[in-house]
């Protein structure tokens, strides 16, 4: 069963809105600035009334805001609430009130703890926000896979249709955990880009830089859609998930769980490697996983791998807003017919030999299938399985 794309939200470093942030991205944009990809003009009293806004964390804020644009493109309203579900996903949930409260308690005590403390760094907290502003009565709930959190909350929003417990689902990812204690963590692992620049695939790489955002898709079943008269961006019509059952923060050599969870995607979907005409690279820009990424998709396509391009080279690594934000391309790629590039590449790697969309946007008039993946620490691991409308 493939589900219809009715809806499309998101919220970046590049903007807001899915065509004004594609425009950005195809023209070869970065939203990177001083190592950091910050979503600096978003204000969330344009979503929320400002005392719900300062009792939510900017997570969940950025999950509203993306829900909200795509609920309003998919005329929810027209929708029985009760069969509309929620899946909004994190990596790590309220990060900036976890720090901001830690700090207050050890400076304060107990009387320095907010009593709204709990409701803005719990995980679920996005999609409850989402479920009140929208006024949706269907299942609900968070997933936390890492990277991997926004492609696994549209996939199992793809099971949820598919199964019959829901004809709608609002589903993405929401992260903001550009902290100083977050960004010490990533930097002592040595997973960020000492130089501020995230060049995926590039044999200068050096780690990836931290984004913010969120990105959210209204799924629907596309029998719903129709009788509705939605207007359809997009399908999604296959998804894989695995794990690499080897490290909790590297993959092993051969890319394992990447080409378990991309071959899965592609049986889902009932298509040949050959079908796909475009892969939205989950390209960090670290040194290993761009390498082990490649050799995954060799070891799925042979030598007829389709053109790659990584996102995270414009906006940073979302984190758990990545994988949801980046099946968005895909459906806009698709619907335009133009392929966004991967920009600041400029020394080829040996070990990365691959079409990785270095020279700017490509115009693809006949591309109608895109591979979206996404890879976490935990090693667990999605890839949907994207057709035009």
């Amino acid at each position: 069963m493939s589900v219809a794309v009715t809806g499309r939200g998101v919220v970046t470093s590049l903007g807001e809105g899915a065509d004004a942030f594609f425009d950005s991205l195809a023209a070869g944009q970065s939203g990177v600035v001083d190592g950091e990809s910050r979503a600096l003009r978003f204000d969330p009293e344009r979503y929320m009334d400002p005392r719900v806004a300062r009792r939510t964390d900017r997570f969940a804020q950025f999950g509203v805001a993306a829900a909200d644009q795509a609920a309003g493109e998919a005329a929810l309203a027209d929708c029985d609430p009760d069969r509309v579900a929620v899946i909004i996903g994190t990596g790590v949930g309220g990060l900036i009130t976890l720090q901001e409260q830690c700090e207050s308690f050890l400076a304060r005590g107990e009387r320095g703890v907010s009593p709204n403390f709990v409701p803005m760094m719990m995980p679920n907290a996005a999609a409850g926000a989402v479920a009140i502003r929208l006024g949706l009565h269907g299942p609900g709930f968070s997933v936390a896979s890492a990277c991997a959190t926004g492609a696994h909350a549209i996939g199992e929003g793809m099971r949820m249709i598919e199964r019959g417990a829901a004809d709608v689902v609002v589903a993405g990812g929401a992260e903001a955990a550009m902290t100083s204690l977050c960004i010490a963590a990533f930097r002592r692992m040595g997973a960020l880009s000492t130089q501020g620049v995230s060049r995926p695939f590039d044999a200068r790489r050096d780690g990836f830089v931290m984004g913010e955002g969120a990105g959210v898709l209204i799924l629907e079943r596309e029998e719903h859609a129709q009788a509705r008269g939605a207007t359809v961006y997009g399908r999604i019509v296959g998804y894989g998930a695995s794990n690499d059952a080897f490290d909790m923060v590297a993959p092993d050599e051969f890319g394992t769980g990447a080409l378990i969870a991309m071959r899965a995607a592609l049986a889902d979907a009932g298509v040949s490697p050959q079908e796909v005409g475009f892969i939205s690279a989950h390209g960090t820009g670290t040194p290993i996983n761009d390498r082990v990424e490649s050799i995954a998709i060799r070891a799925v396509f042979g030598d007829d791998a389709p053109p790659i391009s990584s996102t995270k080279s414009a906006i940073g690594h979302l984190l758990g807003a990545a994988g949801s934000t980046e099946a968005l391309v895909c459906i806009e790629a698709l619907r335009r017919r133009l392929l966004p590039p991967t920009i600041n590449y400029a020394e080829p790697d040996p070990e990365c030999d691959l079409d990785y969309l270095v020279d700017g946007a490509r115009e693809a008039p006949d591309v109608r299938l895109a591979l979206s993946n996404s890879f976490g620490f935990g090693g667990q691991n999605a890839c949907l399985a994207i057709a035009a409308a």
